[in-house]
């Protein structure tokens, strides 16, 4: 569907939220995202000379005078463009402004007023919402001269700002923050410092290769287009993140940028994309991985889930584009057999079937996120935990060890997220890789931990060796 290009989409759409939400926005290349970084107080947005770096909102929590509120960055205004994918970028900016409680509007001071700018201050002035505009790059006497040009827009106030150095920021945050409203009841007390630090929302990132849905699929998560969709591959360069909910419990979901193998990066940008899009990985509590499904499992697939697995993550595996499998009689049992043949380290990842296109699929995939979820985060009883490692350790004795038997004493639960378990055993450096395997499968399947990693800290068991001791 094409991206209106004119006029502000109802405040209907704005997506639901606690926080007071204050948008950034401006025509290409006026300094936004160098704004958003110094406010947010780390490098989240891609910051670059070239016009048009920044294409979906990125959303980030930012706080100004013990206010704390939701900042987004956004692509630039640009008024007449006939190109579809900068339509589309600017359609988010509008959208942003829309759901928007204040709106951060910048001028380039560097370049001057441009005739674009009048458009952009006459659709803001429609938006029924308080607008502070601010003239960025005015880092010297001689550029602040030029603040005074801006002046013939009809604008009763403007901020004289260098968001790279930092100049002028504070009046102009102090009196954003007087503006906006107090936080939702909704959050129920939640956001006290403590009580947040308890309660942090799930964080799932959305990753794969370029091209493979994942901004469709984000758009239909969250029931409206945040991330712009092109068939360019590559066209999502930050890993951006907005509030959601997994079932009713309140999440961040992280879109990230297409990871393509280091060879296929040609310029500055997609590199930084690239390792943004796993440091999102690594920010992730829940990991869904995007598979082609006309195309099959990669090695590039591979790559990113062995990242994943090494680091704990729970994992769902999203098939999408089934809609075109179907049609050519794609076999979801034959398809997971093909997946789980490609990606055998990954027995544990369950796979959904989805089209984000259409639809199909997506509340089942919801659903087994918040299993996978549940799983991940389960805390299981000793005494349960000891029951089923005596099942398990009868039903298959391990290996003998230069003919000494491995004996398994007793284990505990050490953590969640992923569930770690420490088993004390006389001989840890016996035991195999095959009886790992074994009893992390076993455990799984006895403890109720389906499509949870389970890690296992195996332990020479303390108390036999201060026996010895006395």
């Amino acid at each position: 569907m094409e991206a209106p290009t004119r006029g502000y989409p109802p405040q209907t759409l704005a997506r639901p939220r606690k926080r007071p939400v204050v948008a950034i926005v401006g025509r290409p290349n006026v300094g936004k995202s160098t704004l958003f970084n110094r406010l947010v107080g780390e490098r989240r947005a891609i910051v670059d000379d070239m016009p048009g770096v920044t294409r979906d909102r990125n959303y980030a929590e930012a706080e100004w005078s013990d206010k704390k509120f939701l900042l987004v960055d956004t692509g630039g205004i640009e008024m007449g463009t006939a190109d579809q994918l900068e339509r589309s970028v600017q359609a988010q900016s509008r959208l942003a402004v829309a759901e928007a409680d204040a709106v951060v509007f910048l001028f380039d001071g560097k370049a001057g007023l441009n005739p674009l700018d009048r458009e952009a201050v006459d659709e803001l002035r429609r938006a029924n919402k308080p607008v502070f505009f601010a003239v960025n790059k005015l880092d010297s006497q001689r550029r602040g001269d030029n603040l005074y040009e801006f002046f013939a827009l009809g604008l009763d106030h403007l901020y004289s700002i260098s968001a790279e150095h930092g100049l002028g920021i504070a009046d102009l945050m102090d009196d954003v923050v007087r503006q906006l409203p107090e936080e939702s009841p909704e959050s129920d007390g939640r956001d006290s410092d403590a009580a947040e630090e308890k309660t942090r929302p799930l964080r799932v990132a959305v990753v794969g290769r370029p091209n493979v849905g994942k901004s469709t699929l984000i758009n239909r998560l969250l029931g409206f287009e945040r991330s712009v969709v092109n068939s360019t591959p590559g066209t999502t360069r930050d890993s951006l993140d907005a509030p959601f909910e997994l079932l009713g419990e309140p999440s961040i979901l992280i879109d990230t940028a297409g990871i393509r193998r280091k060879a296929r990066i040609d310029d500055r940008i997609e590199q930084f994309s690239v390792q943004r899009s796993l440091r999102a990985v690594d920010r992730g509590d829940l990991i869904i991985h995007v598979i082609d499904g006309p195309e099959g499992v990669t090695d590039q697939d591979a790559q990113i889930l062995s990242y994943a697995v090494d680091r704990g993550k729970a994992l769902v595996l999203a098939v999408n584009k089934w809609d075109v499998v179907s049609k050519n009689d794609g076999d979801t049992d034959k398809y997971r057999d093909e997946v789980n043949y490609r990606l055998s380290f990954l027995d544990f990842a369950p796979l959904a079937f989805v089209s984000a296109v259409t639809g199909h699929g997506i509340r089942k995939l919801l659903q087994t996120a918040a299993q996978v979820v549940r799983a991940y985060r389960k805390k299981v009883s000793t005494s349960a935990l000891n029951q089923a490692l005596q099942r398990i350790v009868r039903a298959h004795t391990p290996p003998l060890s230069q003919g000494r038997a491995v004996k398994f004493y007793y284990g505990t639960q050490t953590r969640t997220s992923p569930p770690t378990f420490a088993l004390f055993v006389n001989r840890p450096g016996a035991v195999q890789e095959s009886y790992k395997k074994y009893l992390i499968h076993q455990l799984r399947e006895d403890l109720g931990l389906e499509h949870a990693p389970i890690r296992l800290d195996l332990r020479a068991r303390r108390e036999e060796n201060a026996a010895k001791r006395h």
